[in-house]
């Protein structure tokens, strides 16, 4: 099946939605404010379901970890009172003693850091893992949704959500776990040890630490709406900048270039105020709490000078506390300095869930095993639908396409025809009413099953980045060589592929801008016909071909359609006066149908609109 994108429509949908699918759309953007963060931090635990056993041993090993660091300092500690014994008593040093527990905290403080690079290994295989599943559910959510979710989304915020917002999750996650999950570890260990050595000095040290958590909390609540804005503004500006570079001809044509770089800096200046406020906001959490960290170091020491001084406490207990004070307030410190990253992680998640969390398409029955062979009959049965529901667009159309015939859809744009086509494959789903395929309920036909047997070419042509040959052949990637060279000759593509220097073997780039428009439509017409469908739709095919190859595609496609349903929607009529039905579509109506001759035989929508395009008989096509 092929299919090329088509708005013929769009003006049925509300001026406000046709605002945000064209020029700078923002439905779907996120508010200011985002989820809760404790549902955000449950979503992320549900998530790392497949890597809980590599987490709980990864807390063995950080735990581990953080005790021998817990011990180092009193390891020091004793080494210093080996050295204060010796100078007191004035006898030789026990250098023995002092090179034992010298040895000894290296080796404490050795095994700790190889556990804890072990720790971070382990931790960045989660992370990763976690990325791949996300990249993976996005990837599926996007075929998952429906037509209508992607036309109402900015295209350059979903690509942000999909690309920019997960690579910060992992990053951010990638920077923040091991370090969060060991800060709070040590001073969980840090806070034991503390207490062994002298609970009134810990009680002393412990009273800064509400201080601490205030301050971070205060200024988190601060960072966190920003950080929200400034993903926000960096999907509208992704947007922005994929819109102005695809239209980027346009844009030059009519001169409109100062009004988008206006625009454009307009939301680069929110971009910034936001990225600014949030990264302003959170660089405050680490002097707050050194700060915080520096208060308790001065109340240790005085009181720890005065124990000493009063004989409660040896100097390598003082020593030893002074460390642990010290050591207590590098883990707040981390902490503060990873909550602003792990909050940018959190608000890029939510961004992320959003698009996982989208309404999806209908499910599809099971696919079936062997399924009937397709005559062609199509058939619609008092078909409603709208886009918006206080806005119908179709009520109640019922027709009938017989197998092999063809069926051309006339009237003004708007008027509902490529949201009529639409129906039939299943991008929409009905209102009321029932489309049937050979009796069957199109809804009881699995997508996939009911796509492979329609051929579809719209108005607007898609290529990808790729040779000649390639494209054509997506119509049928198991099509052989001279399959494809067949359909590129029925279709006139083979006279301009002969005048490139690499013939078939042209590589169109990504933007397709290095043929002409006609060309590609060619192309497009080219791959329909290699699908080898059932059922044909034609959605202006032949708008961007000059007249003469108009004609020659003409004579392609009435081979095209021999033996198919077809159903052709034209806006030029010369293309459609061979059609054996034709309908005259109004405000989602049929409001007259029947064959060229019929139709003009009265004066009636088709006749004036008919007359208004000829003012001399047309050479028809056969």
């Amino acid at each position: 099946m092929t299919i090329v994108e088509d708005d013929d429509d769009i003006t049925s949908v509300p001026l406000a939605e046709r605002r945000s699918v064209g020029r700078f759309p923002t439905a779907g953007v996120p508010t200011e404010r985002s989820k809760d963060f404790s549902s955000s931090i449950r979503r992320l635990w549900h998530l790392l379901t497949p890597d809980r056993p590599v987490l709980v041993v990864v807390l063995l090993l950080a735990l581990v970890s953080t005790v021998l660091n817990s011990f180092g300092p009193r390891v020091l500690g004793r080494a210093t009172d080996v050295l204060v014994a010796g100078a007191a008593s004035g006898t030789a040093l026990d250098t023995g003693e002092l090179r034992s527990r010298l040895v000894h905290a290296v080796m404490v403080y050795g095994l700790a850091a190889l556990l804890g690079l072990l720790t971070a290994y382990m931790l960045a295989g989660v992370v990763q893992r976690l990325m791949y599943r996300l990249r993976a559910a996005a990837e599926a959510k996007l075929h998952a949704l429906p037509l209508g979710y992607i036309d109402h989304q900015a295209r350059g915020d979903l690509l942000s959500r999909v690309t920019n917002d997960i690579d910060n999750v992992a990053q951010s996650l990638q920077q923040t776990l091991s370090q969060m999950l060991t800060s709070v570890l040590l001073l969980v260990g840090v806070a034991i040890m503390m207490f062994t050595i002298s609970p009134l000095l810990a009680v002393v040290a412990l009273t800064t630490v509400p201080l601490s958590i205030w301050s971070m909390q205060l200024i988190g609540r601060k960072a966190r709406p920003r950080y929200i804005a400034q993903w926000r503004h960096t999907g509208a500006l992704n947007s922005q900048i994929e819109e102005t570079f695809t239209g980027h001809t346009i844009v030059k044509s009519f001169g409109r270039q100062h009004e988008v770089e206006e625009r454009f800096r307009t939301t680069n200046d929110d971009l910034y105020e936001a990225s600014f406020g949030a990264q302003f906001m959170s660089s405050l959490m680490q002097p707050a709490t050194m700060f915080v960290g520096n208060l308790q170091y001065v109340v240790v020491a005085v009181v720890g000078g005065l124990r000493v001084a009063s004989g409660a406490i040896s100097v390598g207990d003082v020593q030893a506390f002074i460390q642990y004070s010290r050591t207590f307030s590098m883990p707040l410190t981390h902490l503060a300095s990873m909550m602003n990253v792990f909050q940018s992680g959190i608000a890029s998640l939510e961004r992320v869930l959003e698009l996982l969390d989208a309404e999806e398409e209908r499910p599809d029955p099971p696919l079936s095993a062997d399924p009937p062979a397709v005559q062609g009959r199509v058939e619609l049965q008092d078909v409603s639908f709208a886009y918006d529901p206080e806005q119908p667009l179709i009520e109640s159309l019922s027709l009938v396409a017989e197998p092999g015939q063809t069926i051309a859809i006339v009237g003004p744009t708007g008027a509902g025809k490529t949201t009529l086509v639409n129906l039939i494959m299943r991008f929409y789903e009905l209102d009321g009413g029932v489309i049937t395929l050979d009796g069957r309920d199109i809804a009881t036909i699995p997508r996939p099953e009911l796509r492979s047997h329609i051929g579809m070419v719209l108005q607007d042509t898609w290529l990808f980045g790729g040779t000649i040959i390639d494209n054509i052949a997506y119509g049928d990637p198991d099509a052989s060589e001279e399959q494809i060279l067949a359909a590129a000759r029925a279709t006139y593509v083979d006279p301009f592929v002969a005048t490139l220097p690499e013939g078939y073997d042209s590589v169109i780039n990504e933007e397709g801008d290095n043929i002409s428009a006609g060309q590609k439509q060619l192309l497009t017409i080219a791959r329909a016909f290699l699908a080898d469908p059932s059922i044909l739709i034609l959605d202006e095919a032949t708008s961007s071909v000059d007249t003469r190859t108009e004609v020659q595609v003409q004579v392609a496609m009435s081979r095209l359609r021999v033996n198919r349903t077809s159903f052709v929607i034209a806006h030029r009529l010369s293309t459609i006066r061979g059609a054996d039905v034709i309908l005259v579509m109004e405000g989602g109506r049929i409001v007259e149908q029947g064959s060229h001759a019929e139709l003009l035989g009265h004066d009636g929508p088709y006749f004036r609109l008919y007359n208004s395009q000829f003012a001399a008989p047309v050479t028809e096509v056969t």
